[in-house]
């Protein structure tokens, strides 16, 4: 009984470690509504840069554009860095949370 027990406490503080540690590391792209820039260059843009179907471009478009921001991708600094840098680039305003 006492092993059961020290069994589930063991595994517990692994699915701890493992979850504080995956939130540790997942960030998110956030695009920004700028005003300046059309639908369609938005979504051609998340297309190119993101690699989002073009379902997924015109629905982060539409929702950056009622709600001033959406989470256009999610993952480590390092995979979103150059993300946000093409975004950017192609004067979209993009940040990392």
């Amino acid at each position: 009984m006492k092993f059961k027990k020290m069994t589930k406490e063991i595994t517990k503080e692994k699915t701890t470690i493992k979850n504080e540690k995956k939130t540790s590391e997942e960030h998110f792209l956030i695009l920004l509504n700028d005003e300046e820039h059309s639908f369609d260059y938005v979504i051609e843009t998340l297309v190119d840069v993101c690699e989002h179907t073009f379902e997924q471009a015109s629905q982060c478009t539409m929702i950056t554009h009622y709600k001033g921001k959406c989470d256009v991708k999610k993952g480590s600094l390092d995979y979103l860095r150059p993300m946000r840098r093409l975004l950017v680039d192609r004067e979209l305003k993009a940040i990392i949370s």
